[in-house]
Protein backbone atom coordinates (compact mmCIF):
# COMPACT_ATOMS: atom_id res chain seq x y z
CA UNK A 1 0.00 0.00 0.00
CA UNK A 2 1.29 3.59 -0.64
CA UNK A 3 2.75 5.45 2.30
CA UNK A 4 -0.06 7.92 1.81
CA UNK A 5 -2.79 5.27 2.28
CA UNK A 6 -0.93 4.50 6.00
CA UNK A 7 -0.54 8.24 6.43
CA UNK A 8 -4.64 8.35 6.16
CA UNK A 9 -5.39 5.55 7.94
CA UNK A 10 -2.93 6.64 11.32
CA UNK A 11 -4.96 9.73 11.31
CA UNK A 12 -8.16 8.05 10.81
CA UNK A 13 -7.48 6.07 14.25
CA UNK A 14 -6.61 9.32 16.03
CA UNK A 15 -9.49 10.73 15.11
CA UNK A 16 -11.76 7.99 16.31
CA UNK A 17 -9.89 8.01 19.40
CA UNK A 18 -10.01 11.39 20.22
CA UNK A 19 -13.86 11.42 19.54
CA UNK A 20 -14.50 8.44 21.64
CA UNK A 21 -12.83 10.38 24.73
CA UNK A 22 -14.19 13.60 24.06
CA UNK A 23 -18.17 11.80 24.10
CA UNK A 24 -16.68 11.34 28.07
CA UNK A 25 -14.14 13.86 29.34
CA UNK A 26 -12.19 13.36 32.57
CA UNK A 27 -11.59 9.70 34.16
CA UNK A 28 -12.88 6.88 31.52
CA UNK A 29 -15.72 4.97 32.66
CA UNK A 30 -17.06 1.66 32.29
CA UNK A 31 -20.24 0.16 30.78
CA UNK A 32 -23.24 0.47 33.62
CA UNK A 33 -24.33 -2.98 34.97
CA UNK A 34 -26.74 -4.89 34.73
CA UNK A 35 -28.96 -4.97 37.66
CA UNK A 36 -29.90 -8.24 39.24
CA UNK A 37 -29.76 -6.63 43.29
CA UNK A 38 -29.22 -3.03 45.03
CA UNK A 39 -27.56 -2.52 48.84
CA UNK A 40 -28.79 0.19 50.96
CA UNK A 41 -26.87 2.53 53.57
CA UNK A 42 -29.06 3.82 55.78
CA UNK A 43 -29.09 7.00 58.04
CA UNK A 44 -32.11 7.86 60.17
CA UNK A 45 -33.33 10.88 62.34
CA UNK A 46 -33.66 9.22 65.33
CA UNK A 47 -29.59 7.73 64.67
CA UNK A 48 -30.78 3.93 64.69
CA UNK A 49 -28.95 3.33 61.92
CA UNK A 50 -26.13 5.97 61.64
CA UNK A 51 -24.38 5.24 57.62
CA UNK A 52 -25.31 1.25 58.11
CA UNK A 53 -25.04 -0.86 55.77
CA UNK A 54 -28.39 -2.93 56.00
CA UNK A 55 -28.73 -6.56 55.92
CA UNK A 56 -30.32 -8.45 52.66
CA UNK A 57 -30.67 -7.20 49.28
CA UNK A 58 -32.67 -5.82 47.30
CA UNK A 59 -33.66 -7.80 44.20
CA UNK A 60 -34.77 -6.31 40.98
CA UNK A 61 -37.27 -8.27 39.01
CA UNK A 62 -40.84 -7.76 37.83
CA UNK A 63 -43.02 -5.60 39.58
CA UNK A 64 -46.85 -5.15 39.33
CA UNK A 65 -47.35 -3.47 42.18
CA UNK A 66 -48.79 0.46 42.53
CA UNK A 67 -46.50 1.76 44.86
CA UNK A 68 -44.09 5.25 44.03
CA UNK A 69 -41.54 4.68 41.36
CA UNK A 70 -38.52 6.65 41.43
CA UNK A 71 -37.03 5.59 37.78
CA UNK A 72 -33.64 6.06 37.21
CA UNK A 73 -32.22 6.34 32.96
CA UNK A 74 -28.78 5.94 32.32
CA UNK A 75 -29.11 6.93 29.02
CA UNK A 76 -29.71 10.78 29.79
CA UNK A 77 -25.86 11.46 31.26
CA UNK A 78 -25.01 15.26 32.90
CA UNK A 79 -21.63 16.61 34.34
CA UNK A 80 -19.13 14.63 35.92
CA UNK A 81 -18.37 14.35 39.64
CA UNK A 82 -14.83 15.85 40.84
CA UNK A 83 -15.89 14.42 44.49
CA UNK A 84 -17.30 15.23 48.30
CA UNK A 85 -15.97 16.47 51.30
CA UNK A 86 -15.29 19.48 53.75
CA UNK A 87 -13.30 22.47 54.45
CA UNK A 88 -9.73 21.24 56.15
CA UNK A 89 -9.58 24.96 58.13
CA UNK A 90 -6.60 25.49 59.95
CA UNK A 91 -8.42 24.92 63.51
CA UNK A 92 -9.67 21.74 62.21
CA UNK A 93 -5.06 20.64 61.26
CA UNK A 94 -4.53 21.91 65.05
CA UNK A 95 -7.06 19.88 66.38
CA UNK A 96 -5.77 16.68 64.12
CA UNK A 97 -2.25 17.42 64.50
CA UNK A 98 -2.81 17.63 68.30
CA UNK A 99 -4.24 13.87 68.43
CA UNK A 100 -2.14 10.93 69.30
CA UNK A 101 -0.15 9.62 66.50
CA UNK A 102 -2.24 6.17 66.47
CA UNK A 103 -5.65 7.66 66.92
CA UNK A 104 -4.91 10.29 64.17
CA UNK A 105 -4.06 7.74 61.58
CA UNK A 106 -7.03 5.43 62.60
CA UNK A 107 -9.54 8.71 61.98
CA UNK A 108 -7.84 9.90 58.77
CA UNK A 109 -8.32 5.96 57.30
CA UNK A 110 -11.48 6.02 58.39
CA UNK A 111 -12.27 9.34 56.50
CA UNK A 112 -10.09 9.24 53.44
CA UNK A 113 -9.67 5.30 53.00
CA UNK A 114 -12.54 3.74 50.45
CA UNK A 115 -13.09 0.21 51.70
CA UNK A 116 -14.59 -1.70 54.66
CA UNK A 117 -16.68 1.86 56.37
CA UNK A 118 -14.55 4.45 55.47
CA UNK A 119 -15.68 7.19 54.08
CA UNK A 120 -14.22 7.68 51.28
CA UNK A 121 -13.62 11.38 51.24
CA UNK A 122 -12.51 13.01 47.94
CA UNK A 123 -12.32 16.76 47.76
CA UNK A 124 -10.76 19.24 50.10
CA UNK A 125 -11.32 23.08 50.35
CA UNK A 126 -8.24 24.92 52.26
CA UNK A 127 -7.80 28.56 53.15
CA UNK A 128 -5.18 30.68 51.47
CA UNK A 129 -3.89 32.20 54.70
CA UNK A 130 -6.20 31.84 57.73
CA UNK A 131 -9.87 31.91 57.59
CA UNK A 132 -12.02 32.70 60.47
CA UNK A 133 -11.73 29.41 61.99
CA UNK A 134 -7.75 29.47 62.72
CA UNK A 135 -6.63 30.11 66.18
CA UNK A 136 -5.07 33.68 64.49
CA UNK A 137 -4.97 35.46 61.32
CA UNK A 138 -1.95 35.57 59.26
CA UNK A 139 -1.24 35.90 55.02
CA UNK A 140 1.80 34.18 54.30
CA UNK A 141 3.66 38.49 54.08
CA UNK A 142 2.34 39.68 57.11
CA UNK A 143 4.84 43.28 57.57
CA UNK A 144 4.66 45.61 60.63
CA UNK A 145 2.29 48.90 59.98
CA UNK A 146 3.45 51.05 57.04
CA UNK A 147 5.70 48.37 55.19
CA UNK A 148 5.07 47.10 51.57
CA UNK A 149 6.65 43.78 49.65
CA UNK A 150 5.92 44.08 46.16
CA UNK A 151 8.26 41.61 45.51
CA UNK A 152 7.51 39.37 48.06
CA UNK A 153 10.56 39.03 49.38
CA UNK A 154 9.22 38.24 52.51
CA UNK A 155 6.48 35.83 51.40
CA UNK A 156 6.88 31.59 53.42
CA UNK A 157 4.08 29.24 53.75
CA UNK A 158 5.61 28.72 57.73
CA UNK A 159 2.03 29.34 59.08
CA UNK A 160 1.21 26.33 57.43
CA UNK A 161 4.15 24.08 58.42
CA UNK A 162 3.22 23.73 61.82
CA UNK A 163 -0.19 21.78 61.62
CA UNK A 164 -1.71 21.88 58.44
CA UNK A 165 1.20 20.67 56.06
CA UNK A 166 1.97 17.92 58.33
CA UNK A 167 -2.00 16.44 58.56
CA UNK A 168 -1.95 17.12 54.63
CA UNK A 169 0.90 14.59 53.90
CA UNK A 170 -0.63 11.84 55.80
CA UNK A 171 -4.01 12.72 54.01
CA UNK A 172 -2.27 12.12 50.58
CA UNK A 173 -0.46 9.53 51.85
CA UNK A 174 -4.20 7.52 52.12
CA UNK A 175 -5.81 8.92 48.75
CA UNK A 176 -2.78 10.24 46.67
CA UNK A 177 -5.43 11.17 44.24
CA UNK A 178 -7.29 13.38 46.29
CA UNK A 179 -8.36 16.74 44.33
CA UNK A 180 -7.57 20.52 46.59
CA UNK A 181 -9.10 23.58 46.17
CA UNK A 182 -8.05 26.31 48.01
CA UNK A 183 -9.64 29.96 48.40
CA UNK A 184 -8.13 33.12 50.20
CA UNK A 185 -10.28 35.10 52.89
CA UNK A 186 -7.89 38.42 52.91
CA UNK A 187 -4.99 39.55 51.00
CA UNK A 188 -1.91 40.22 53.07
CA UNK A 189 -2.89 43.65 54.99
CA UNK A 190 -0.67 46.04 53.23
CA UNK A 191 -2.13 45.84 49.95
CA UNK A 192 -5.77 46.50 51.06
CA UNK A 193 -7.53 50.00 51.23
CA UNK A 194 -7.65 49.94 55.19
CA UNK A 195 -4.71 47.97 55.70
CA UNK A 196 -6.34 45.50 58.01
CA UNK A 197 -7.41 41.82 57.91
CA UNK A 198 -10.99 42.47 58.03
CA UNK A 199 -13.25 43.92 54.84
CA UNK A 200 -11.87 46.50 52.68
CA UNK A 201 -10.75 46.26 49.57
CA UNK A 202 -7.22 45.01 47.15
CA UNK A 203 -5.81 48.05 46.36
CA UNK A 204 -5.33 48.59 42.42
CA UNK A 205 -1.71 48.94 42.31
CA UNK A 206 -1.15 45.55 43.90
CA UNK A 207 -3.27 43.73 41.43
CA UNK A 208 0.12 41.93 39.98
CA UNK A 209 1.53 42.10 43.10
CA UNK A 210 -1.35 39.61 44.57
CA UNK A 211 -1.77 37.57 41.85
CA UNK A 212 1.95 36.78 41.88
CA UNK A 213 1.20 35.84 45.76
CA UNK A 214 -1.76 33.43 44.63
CA UNK A 215 0.43 31.79 41.84
CA UNK A 216 3.34 31.11 44.40
CA UNK A 217 1.15 30.14 47.14
CA UNK A 218 0.29 27.23 44.24
CA UNK A 219 4.11 26.82 43.44
CA UNK A 220 5.51 26.80 47.03
CA UNK A 221 2.50 23.62 47.98
CA UNK A 222 3.58 22.01 45.34
CA UNK A 223 6.97 22.46 46.45
CA UNK A 224 5.89 20.88 49.87
CA UNK A 225 4.06 17.91 47.75
CA UNK A 226 0.44 19.31 47.70
CA UNK A 227 -1.43 19.94 44.33
CA UNK A 228 -3.81 22.60 43.83
CA UNK A 229 -6.37 20.96 41.94
CA UNK A 230 -8.33 24.80 41.74
CA UNK A 231 -8.43 28.02 43.84
CA UNK A 232 -11.69 30.82 44.15
CA UNK A 233 -10.39 34.18 43.80
CA UNK A 234 -11.97 34.78 46.89
CA UNK A 235 -14.05 33.56 49.82
CA UNK A 236 -17.32 35.12 50.12
CA UNK A 237 -16.41 38.30 48.45
CA UNK A 238 -19.33 40.56 49.16
CA UNK A 239 -19.38 39.40 52.93
CA UNK A 240 -16.25 42.08 54.11
CA UNK A 241 -17.41 42.05 57.89
CA UNK A 242 -15.79 38.59 58.84
CA UNK A 243 -12.38 38.03 59.63
CA UNK A 244 -10.47 37.82 58.04
CA UNK A 245 -12.22 38.79 54.40
CA UNK A 246 -12.47 41.05 51.90
CA UNK A 247 -14.70 43.02 49.71
CA UNK A 248 -14.65 42.23 46.12
CA UNK A 249 -17.13 43.13 43.72
CA UNK A 250 -17.81 41.53 40.47
CA UNK A 251 -16.43 44.36 38.68
CA UNK A 252 -13.34 44.23 40.52
CA UNK A 253 -12.94 40.72 40.25
CA UNK A 254 -13.44 40.87 36.66
CA UNK A 255 -10.34 43.60 36.03
CA UNK A 256 -8.11 41.51 38.61
CA UNK A 257 -8.62 38.31 36.59
CA UNK A 258 -8.42 39.65 33.05
CA UNK A 259 -5.40 42.11 33.59
CA UNK A 260 -3.65 40.35 36.65
CA UNK A 261 -4.59 36.96 37.70
CA UNK A 262 -5.22 35.15 34.40
CA UNK A 263 -2.08 36.51 32.65
CA UNK A 264 -0.13 35.35 35.53
CA UNK A 265 -1.02 32.05 35.67
CA UNK A 266 -0.44 31.84 31.95
CA UNK A 267 2.59 33.00 32.25
CA UNK A 268 3.81 30.33 35.00
CA UNK A 269 1.83 27.49 33.13
CA UNK A 270 -0.24 26.47 35.40
CA UNK A 271 -2.35 24.21 35.33
CA UNK A 272 -4.78 24.99 38.80
CA UNK A 273 -8.36 26.29 38.01
CA UNK A 274 -9.46 29.62 38.60
CA UNK A 275 -12.72 29.91 40.11
CA UNK A 276 -15.17 33.00 40.23
CA UNK A 277 -17.38 34.33 43.23
CA UNK A 278 -17.30 31.61 45.99
CA UNK A 279 -20.30 33.39 47.63
CA UNK A 280 -24.21 32.56 48.35
CA UNK A 281 -26.89 31.68 45.83
CA UNK A 282 -28.81 34.87 46.03
CA UNK A 283 -26.65 36.49 43.41
CA UNK A 284 -26.51 34.76 40.51
CA UNK A 285 -25.57 37.87 38.42
CA UNK A 286 -22.09 38.37 39.99
CA UNK A 287 -20.56 34.65 38.45
CA UNK A 288 -22.43 35.87 35.18
CA UNK A 289 -21.05 39.21 34.84
CA UNK A 290 -17.65 38.10 34.85
CA UNK A 291 -18.21 35.44 32.83
CA UNK A 292 -19.89 37.76 30.13
CA UNK A 293 -16.60 39.44 30.09
CA UNK A 294 -15.31 38.24 26.70
CA UNK A 295 -11.57 38.82 28.65
CA UNK A 296 -11.73 37.35 31.92
CA UNK A 297 -14.02 34.41 30.70
CA UNK A 298 -11.43 33.17 28.94
CA UNK A 299 -9.16 32.38 31.79
CA UNK A 300 -12.30 30.93 34.42
CA UNK A 301 -13.19 27.81 34.93
CA UNK A 302 -16.48 28.39 36.45
CA UNK A 303 -17.58 29.37 39.61
CA UNK A 304 -18.31 28.24 43.08
CA UNK A 305 -21.05 28.99 46.05
CA UNK A 306 -22.48 28.56 49.62
CA UNK A 307 -26.31 28.39 50.41
CA UNK A 308 -26.55 31.03 53.64
CA UNK A 309 -28.91 32.64 51.36
CA UNK A 310 -31.22 32.00 47.98
CA UNK A 311 -32.07 28.89 46.61
CA UNK A 312 -30.04 26.51 45.22
CA UNK A 313 -32.25 26.09 41.91
CA UNK A 314 -30.35 29.63 40.92
CA UNK A 315 -26.73 27.02 40.22
CA UNK A 316 -28.62 26.52 36.69
CA UNK A 317 -28.97 30.07 35.97
CA UNK A 318 -25.19 30.35 36.24
CA UNK A 319 -25.44 26.78 34.42
CA UNK A 320 -27.69 27.61 31.54
CA UNK A 321 -26.48 31.15 30.83
CA UNK A 322 -22.58 30.22 30.30
CA UNK A 323 -22.80 25.80 29.58
CA UNK A 324 -19.26 25.27 28.92
CA UNK A 325 -18.39 26.57 32.75
CA UNK A 326 -18.22 24.35 35.62
CA UNK A 327 -20.22 24.94 39.01
CA UNK A 328 -18.90 23.99 42.59
CA UNK A 329 -20.40 24.11 45.70
CA UNK A 330 -18.00 24.91 48.33
CA UNK A 331 -19.59 25.39 51.95
CA UNK A 332 -21.95 25.36 53.90
CA UNK A 333 -22.44 25.28 57.81
CA UNK A 334 -24.06 23.60 60.74
CA UNK A 335 -24.44 25.84 63.69
CA UNK A 336 -23.50 24.07 67.05
CA UNK A 337 -25.20 22.03 68.63
CA UNK A 338 -26.77 20.61 65.45
CA UNK A 339 -30.57 19.37 64.84
CA UNK A 340 -30.16 15.97 63.38
CA UNK A 341 -33.30 15.07 61.96
CA UNK A 342 -33.10 19.05 60.75
CA UNK A 343 -29.17 19.26 59.47
CA UNK A 344 -29.71 15.31 57.71
CA UNK A 345 -32.56 16.59 56.25
CA UNK A 346 -31.94 19.76 55.16
CA UNK A 347 -28.34 19.41 53.99
CA UNK A 348 -29.00 15.49 52.03
CA UNK A 349 -32.07 17.82 50.00
CA UNK A 350 -30.27 20.91 49.37
CA UNK A 351 -26.83 19.90 48.63
CA UNK A 352 -26.14 16.40 48.20
CA UNK A 353 -29.49 15.93 46.19
CA UNK A 354 -29.95 20.18 45.19
CA UNK A 355 -26.66 21.10 44.42
CA UNK A 356 -25.74 18.63 41.91
CA UNK A 357 -29.00 18.03 40.19
CA UNK A 358 -27.86 21.67 39.20
CA UNK A 359 -24.91 21.18 37.63
CA UNK A 360 -22.67 21.10 40.68
CA UNK A 361 -19.06 18.96 40.41
CA UNK A 362 -18.67 18.82 44.19
CA UNK A 363 -20.24 19.09 47.56
CA UNK A 364 -18.14 20.46 50.52
CA UNK A 365 -19.31 20.59 53.85
CA UNK A 366 -17.80 23.48 56.26
CA UNK A 367 -15.31 22.58 59.06
CA UNK A 368 -14.08 19.30 58.92
CA UNK A 369 -13.57 19.49 63.12
CA UNK A 370 -13.48 21.91 66.06
CA UNK A 371 -13.45 20.89 69.42
CA UNK A 372 -16.34 20.93 72.21
CA UNK A 373 -16.31 24.92 72.82
CA UNK A 374 -16.58 25.02 68.77
CA UNK A 375 -12.83 26.45 68.92
CA UNK A 376 -10.68 27.04 67.55
CA UNK A 377 -11.63 30.88 66.02
CA UNK A 378 -9.98 34.16 64.94
CA UNK A 379 -10.94 37.09 66.93
CA UNK A 380 -14.77 37.89 65.00
CA UNK A 381 -14.49 34.65 63.29
CA UNK A 382 -17.26 31.84 63.34
CA UNK A 383 -18.16 30.81 67.08
CA UNK A 384 -20.80 28.70 66.90
CA UNK A 385 -19.72 26.71 63.56
CA UNK A 386 -20.30 22.64 64.29
CA UNK A 387 -17.54 20.52 62.81
CA UNK A 388 -18.35 17.28 60.80
CA UNK A 389 -16.38 15.70 63.59
CA UNK A 390 -15.98 17.43 67.54
CA UNK A 391 -12.64 16.71 68.61
CA UNK A 392 -11.80 16.47 72.32
CA UNK A 393 -8.04 15.11 72.08
CA UNK A 394 -8.54 11.55 70.95
CA UNK A 395 -12.24 11.42 71.58
CA UNK A 396 -14.14 11.81 67.95
CA UNK A 397 -18.06 12.65 67.91
CA UNK A 398 -19.44 12.30 64.55
CA UNK A 399 -21.69 15.14 63.55
CA UNK A 400 -24.73 15.94 61.13
CA UNK A 401 -22.15 16.55 58.26
CA UNK A 402 -19.91 13.67 59.00
CA UNK A 403 -23.19 11.42 57.59
CA UNK A 404 -24.34 13.63 54.82
CA UNK A 405 -21.33 13.77 53.41
CA UNK A 406 -20.80 9.84 53.58
CA UNK A 407 -23.35 9.19 51.86
CA UNK A 408 -22.77 10.62 48.80
CA UNK A 409 -18.27 10.04 49.25
CA UNK A 410 -18.03 6.49 49.87
CA UNK A 411 -20.18 5.42 46.29
CA UNK A 412 -19.60 8.52 44.27
CA UNK A 413 -16.28 9.03 43.59
CA UNK A 414 -14.26 10.93 40.69
CA UNK A 415 -14.98 10.60 37.49
CA UNK A 416 -18.69 9.43 38.30
CA UNK A 417 -21.56 11.37 35.88
CA UNK A 418 -24.93 12.51 37.21
CA UNK A 419 -27.35 10.33 35.49
CA UNK A 420 -31.22 11.00 35.16
CA UNK A 421 -33.75 10.15 37.90
CA UNK A 422 -37.33 10.86 38.73
CA UNK A 423 -39.94 10.35 41.51
CA UNK A 424 -42.72 11.78 43.56
CA UNK A 425 -41.77 14.65 45.35
CA UNK A 426 -41.89 13.39 49.05
CA UNK A 427 -38.84 11.18 47.43
CA UNK A 428 -36.01 13.72 46.09
CA UNK A 429 -32.94 11.75 45.16
CA UNK A 430 -30.03 12.15 42.74
CA UNK A 431 -28.46 8.96 40.61
CA UNK A 432 -24.88 8.61 39.39
CA UNK A 433 -22.88 6.24 37.06
CA UNK A 434 -19.77 5.60 38.59
CA UNK A 435 -16.45 5.05 36.90
CA UNK A 436 -16.57 1.24 37.50
CA UNK A 437 -20.00 0.88 36.27
CA UNK A 438 -22.21 1.07 39.34
CA UNK A 439 -25.51 3.00 39.73
CA UNK A 440 -25.69 5.19 42.79
CA UNK A 441 -29.12 6.83 43.93
CA UNK A 442 -29.26 9.07 47.00
CA UNK A 443 -32.64 9.23 48.52
CA UNK A 444 -34.46 11.12 51.22
CA UNK A 445 -38.01 10.33 52.56
CA UNK A 446 -39.33 13.78 53.20
CA UNK A 447 -42.25 12.45 54.69
CA UNK A 448 -42.94 12.28 58.39
CA UNK A 449 -44.20 8.64 58.16
CA UNK A 450 -42.20 5.76 56.17
CA UNK A 451 -42.76 5.20 52.25
CA UNK A 452 -42.73 2.22 50.23
CA UNK A 453 -41.79 2.59 46.69
CA UNK A 454 -39.81 0.73 43.91
CA UNK A 455 -36.75 1.60 42.70
CA UNK A 456 -36.92 1.06 38.15
CA UNK A 457 -34.02 0.58 36.59
CA UNK A 458 -33.84 -0.60 32.97
CA UNK A 459 -36.84 -2.62 32.76
CA UNK A 460 -36.74 -3.58 36.19
CA UNK A 461 -37.69 -2.76 39.65
CA UNK A 462 -36.71 -3.49 43.18
CA UNK A 463 -39.04 -2.43 46.37
CA UNK A 464 -37.65 -0.25 48.88
CA UNK A 465 -38.61 1.19 51.97
CA UNK A 466 -37.52 4.35 53.97
CA UNK A 467 -38.38 5.39 57.18
CA UNK A 468 -39.52 8.88 57.86
CA UNK A 469 -36.83 11.60 57.19
CA UNK A 470 -33.88 8.84 56.43
CA UNK A 471 -31.08 8.92 54.10
CA UNK A 472 -30.62 6.17 51.96
CA UNK A 473 -27.86 5.46 49.18
CA UNK A 474 -28.97 2.56 47.22
CA UNK A 475 -25.89 1.23 45.29
CA UNK A 476 -25.66 -1.42 42.42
Amino acid sequence: MPPSFHRWLLAALLLAHLAAHAQQPGRRQAAAKTATSATLWLTTPDKSALFQRQAGLLRFGASTNNQPTIAVDDTKIFQEIDGFGYCLTGGSALLLHRMGAPERARLLQELFGTDGSNIGVSYLRLSIGASDLDERVFSYDDLPAGQTDPTLARFSLAPDREHLLPVLREILAIAPRLDIMASPWSPPAWMKTNENSKGGSLKPEFYDAYARYLVRYIQEMRAEGVRIDAITIQNEPLHPGNNPSLLMPAEQQAEFIKHSLGPAFRAEKLDTKIIAYDHNADRPDYPIAILNDQEARQYVDGSAFHLYAGSIEALSQVHDAHPDKNLYFTEQWIGAPGKFPTDLAWHTNNLIIGATRHWARTVLEWNLAADPQQNPHTPGGCTECLGALTLAGNTVTRNPAYYIIAHASKFVRPGSRRIASNGPQTLPNVAFRTPNGQTVLVVLNTAAQPQVFNLRFRGKAAGARLAGGAVGTFVW
